[in-house]
Formats: C-alpha cells, sequence, structure tokens
C-alpha cells in the first residue's frame, strides 16, 4: 500500500494509480492501461500548482467544490463513475437486440481519465484548503485532461470522451462511451448538489 505523505515521488506506476482507482485493472488491454497510468502519474505529481499532491491528499479532496460539502471525495466519484460505466454497458448490451457497439476498454479509460485535469485545475489556499487555481480559471479540466491524454498518447476516442464529459461537451455529438459516461457522471454530480443543499438547511 502506498504510504507517502509528501509530494517527492515523480512515478507511480499502474498497480500504485490501481490503488487508487482498481477499475484500471479492467482495461484489457495492456498499452492503454499503462498511458492512463501514466497520465494519472503526471497529473498527480504536477499538480496542485506545481507542488504536486500526496496520494493521501488526493484522496481527501472533495468530489466537487461546486454542490456543497458532501461526504464523497473526488477519487470515489472516479471510482463510482468506472463502475456504473460498467454496469450500464452490461444493461445495454443485454437489453439493445440490435446490439450496441461499446468499446469497453475506451469506455472503462474515459471514465477513470475524464476527471484527470482537476489535479491541475485544484490547487490549496494558504490556509490548506483545496480551491480552484489560478491555471484552473484558465483552463477548466476536460481541456487539461485532453491536454495530458493527448501527451501521452491515449486514443482519440478516450479523448473525446474526456472533451465531452462535462457541459463543453453540450454542442457536440458525442459518443455511446461519452454518452453512458456524461450520465453516470451528472447521477452523482445532480445527487451531490441534492444532497449539498439538504445539509446546508440543517
Amino acid at each position: 500500500m502506498t504510504t507517502m505523505t509528501t509530494a517527492q515521488r515523480t512515478n507511480y506506476g499502474v498497480n500504485e494509480i490501481a490503488e487508487l482507482f482498481p477499475s484500471l485493472m479492467k482495461i484489457k488491454d495492456p498499452s492503454l492501461r499503462e498511458k492512463v497510468a501514466a497520465v494519472w502519474n503526471e497529473a498527480i505529481t504536477t499538480g496542485c500548482g506545481g507542488k504536486g499532491w500526496t496520494f493521501h491528499e488526493l484522496r481527501a479532496v472533495k468530489f466537487t467544490l461546486l454542490a456543497g460539502d458532501i461526504d464523497m471525495t473526488f477519487v470515489e466519484h472516479l471510482n463510482s463513475c468506472a463502475l456504473q460505466c460498467i454496469a450500464i454497458a452490461d444493461v445495454l448490451e443485454s437489453s439493445f437486440r440490435c446490439g450496441i457497439p461499446i468499446q469497453r476498454d475506451y469506455l472503462i479509460a474515459g471514465a477513470l481519465l475524464a476527471d484527470v485535469g482537476k489535479p491541475l485545475e485544484y490547487d490549496k489556499d494558504a490556509s490548506g484548503k483545496v480551491i480552484q487555481g489560478t491555471f484552473g480559471q484558465q483552463v477548466r479540466h476536460p481541456f487539461s485532461g485532453v491536454a495530458l491524454g493527448y501527451k501521452h498518447g491515449i486514443p482519440g476516442e478516450v479523448l473525446h470522451i474526456i472533451a465531452t464529459h462535462s457541459h463543453e461537451g453540450d454542442k457536440v455529438g458525442r459518443s455511446i462511451e461519452s454518452i453512458i459516461f456524461h450520465h453516470a457522471d451528472f447521477v452523482d454530480f445532480d445527487i451531490a448538489k441534492f444532497l449539498g443543499k439538504r445539509a446546508a438547511k440543517k
């Protein structure tokens, strides 16, 4: 188990990234699996305004800064979305008699990388609170996520999921995999907003 408490490590491999995101090991193509891990490695070690994140710090980041204070973390959200995508794919493939061409490796990779730009978008203020940093205000995570993915040779089908998963993709024709992830993502986000509003009233 990774126990590092300072952001000095410069290379996390597949097995270590899978500690954060177990669904990584469900990607059958070992080359794609390694590329996904490499993208996360760079996001973790260069994010937070260049200071990098420890695994402990990243596990403590809240799911979203936009939905109030709820008991769900950023890492838990991505794991939730990956599992939802796999379950949705199972249901769709058994329900569509005409057949539905879901590229599972791309779906899982996209689910795990959709928010990989957030470690770059987020920073910490002087008190240690996680905030949207200056870079994040200039370049939202779908854009920085695509840039990171492209740098590491992530296929265009997966970059499409990253690029279109949020409102930036509302003007674009989404692929099947992007449609699945987009809805899984907003299941979590909309429920988080609901719970956040309810907590704020107490």
